[in-house]
C-alpha cells in the first residue's frame, strides 16, 4: 500500500502536481493558467486539468486517464504530440458554450506504467501555450 502511494506522489511530480491516492486511485487536480469567462461571466472552474491511474496491476501497468481543457488553437499540436506517444485520444468535445476564449476538453487514456503516462504527457505540454498548474 506505501509503494503505491510512494508512485502516485511520483506521478504527481513529474506532472508538477501533488498526488492524492483514495479507494484505490491516483488523481492529480490542477488547472489551465489562463483567464475564461462563460457568457462574459470570469471564471476559472471551466479550465481543469485531472490526471489519473487504477488498477495497478503486478507488472506495474495501469489504466491511465486524463481530462484537460484545452485552447481551440492548441488541438492540433497537442493531439499530435500525445498520439505520437501511443496515447488514445478518447475525445475532444465542449462542456460550455459562449466561453471566451474557446475552450474544448480533451480526454486522454492508456494502459501502461503511470510513470511513462506521466512523462509522455509532462513532454506534450509544450504544445500548450501554458502548462498546467495547481488548483488554487
Amino acid at each position: 500500500m506505501d509503494d503505491i502511494k510512494v508512485l502516485c506522489n511520483q506521478f504527481g511530480k513529474i506532472l508538477n502536481g501533488k498526488g492524492k491516492f483514495e479507494k484505490g486511485v491516483c488523481s492529480v487536480e490542477m488547472q489551465r493558467d489562463f483567464k475564461a469567462s462563460v457568457q462574459g461571466r470570469p471564471t476559472s472552474s471551466v479550465v481543469p486539468a485531472g490526471f489519473s491511474f487504477e488498477a495497478l496491476d503486478q507488472n506495474g501497468t495501469a489504466l491511465n486517464l486524463a481530462e484537460i481543457a484545452i485552447l481551440e488553437e492548441e488541438v492540433p499540436g497537442f493531439m499530435h504530440a500525445v498520439v505520437s506517444q501511443g496515447i488514445i485520444v478518447s475525445a475532444l468535445h465542449n462542456h460550455w458554450i459562449f466561453t471566451k476564449p474557446h475552450i474544448l476538453y480533451i480526454h486522454l487514456q492508456s494502459v501502461e506504467p503511470p510513470l511513462n503516462f506521466a512523462k509522455k504527457l509532462a513532454y506534450s505540454f509544450h504544445a500548450l501555450k501554458s502548462h498546467p498548474i495547481q488548483k488554487q
